[in-house]
């Protein structure tokens, strides 16, 4: 009797170098704009001054986050978690009307695995040329083009991880440490950190990122219908597939030469004639190949095109493919998106630029001083969220004779906070317990900056 045979079984496949092949067309030229434009942003913000200091600053030493003029504070996390619930749906709305074009045009590991395979083409040559390289011995001139390729990866790497850094840290002050050899620990790590991490995704990984590390690869399906637009292969027009040579003068013959171009200029790997699949990023890269293709041979372009599984399966031309975009769901999720994003400018714009925080002195309960009055003391952090100084006026109300029994008038600077103590003096009457009082800090120059507090006052027994 044969012992039974024990079957091996891979977790995982072993990776296949992908060299993606470079393709001009109007959707390439549309990354390189989205890469431009979303870089300049993200370099170029750390160095554009505003009053004085840096325009977009999120300072976590002194927890202040400056957005040009307007300055948040820890009690505004509100803001931040509106900024990326917003964010968020409005990823999901664009997923479910088309598709995974955040993926393929403007996300962050989409754009440096662009600029980083720039870098490769620039000094191994085209895919022919750097397959040929990958697969030849060590030599003087391999060794060359692979130690230039590298440092001006782990350059532009460690330049991206200063800039990150820069909107924690003033940049100046970060270049004047660099350039002194003066860094701090902190400002190290985070340079060094950001700055691998950018050259491993986007120069090692690349579409092991986005095959299996990013989860919204795994659950964009959910947000999918079958009016979503997705980059899809027309197999009713294509098929059955034909090299150019064979296909001519046979009428049964599709628009397809299995060219396999579209497989080469995938920066995941991918046959998108094979149908959906959630490796693909929706970059359209295939759709300039093809079309390129098509131009060639002398055959209507769209063999590949973006589309939906309605169109395809019912002939739609693209009129009717736009209209379908617009259908219920869609226009029900950017009614909750416009609202809510509506809802936090009116917030952000209707914000008093002051807030005050009242803590009474636990240290003392209340005691009775001259004329019989009782007296509380209490302190008031204030935080002036404007960028002028201002002079605050302090008053308090709700009991009979309230007054504070200090200045009630302060100053306070630009984007500073302040700790004031104040002793509040009221006629209270001789019953004990505790009695509500409000305080109101108002800003000399403009009334209606006005912050209403309420706090208790303590009558000892």
């Amino acid at each position: 009797m044969n012992a039974p045979r024990e079957a091996v079984v891979k977790m995982y496949a072993a990776r296949e170098d992908i060299h993606p092949r470079e393709i001009q067309g109007r959707y390439a030229s549309l990354r390189w704009a989205c890469a431009w434009l979303t870089q300049l942003l993200f370099y170029g913000l750390p160095w554009i001054g505003y009053n004085g200091r840096q325009a977009v600053l999120f300072d976590l030493g002194a927890r202040k986050f400056h957005l040009f003029g307007l300055v948040l504070w820890p009690q505004d996390f509100i803001y931040l978690a509106s900024l990326l619930i917003v964010c968020a749906y409005a990823l999901f709305l664009v997923t479910t009307a088309a598709g995974r074009v955040w993926c393929g045009f403007a996300c962050p590991q989409t754009v440096y695995t662009e600029l980083f395979l720039w870098i490769e083409r620039r000094i191994e040559g085209p895919r022919s040329a750097r397959i040929r390289l990958d697969r030849q011995p060590w030599t003087l001139d391999k060794i060359g083009k692979k130690t230039a390729k590298h440092a001006a990866w782990l350059a532009l790497a460690l330049w991206t991880g200063f800039t990150f850094v820069g909107y924690f840290t003033p940049v100046e002050s970060l270049m004047a440490g660099v350039r002194h050899l003066d860094l701090g620990p902190w400002e190290s790590f985070w340079v060094l950190f950001y700055g691998l991490a950018t050259y491993g995704n986007a120069g090692w990984l690349r579409e092991q990122v986005c095959k299996y590390m990013c989860p919204y690869a795994r659950f964009q399906s959910a947000m999918f219908d079958h009016d979503t637009l997705i980059v899809t292969y027309d197999r009713a027009r294509g098929e059955p597939r034909r090299p150019l040579g064979r296909a001519a003068g046979d009428p049964a013959s599709g628009d397809c030469i299995d060219c396999s171009l579209c497989v080469q200029v995938c920066p995941t790997g991918i046959d998108i004639r094979r149908g959906l699949q959630y490796e693909c990023i929706g970059c359209a890269a295939c759709v300039d190949g093809c079309n390129d293709v098509m131009d060639k041979i002398g055959k209507p372009r769209g063999l590949i095109r973006y589309a939906t599984e309605n169109a395809l399966a019912n002939g739609w031309d693209a009129a009717r493919v736009k209209r379908r975009l617009l259908r219920p769901r869609v226009l029900g999720y950017a009614a909750v998106l416009a609202l809510m994003a509506g809802a936090m400018a009116a917030s952000l714009a209707l914000r008093v630029p002051l807030k005050v925080d009242v803590i009474r002195d636990r240290g003392s309960m209340g005691r009775e001083v001259e004329g019989g009055r009782i007296e509380n003391v209490y302190r008031l952090q204030l935080m002036n969220t404007s960028e002028e100084a201002r002079l605050l006026r302090i008053a308090v109300s709700g009991l009979p004779g309230a007054s504070i029994a200090d200045a009630e008038v302060v100053e306070i600077g630009g984007a500073a906070s302040r700790a004031v103590a104040v002793r509040v003096r009221a006629d209270a009457g001789r019953q004990p317990g505790a009695r509500r009082i409000a305080f109101t800090v108002t800003a000399l120059d403009d009334p209606a900056v006005s912050v209403h507090e309420e706090a208790a006052f303590i009558v000892p027994h």
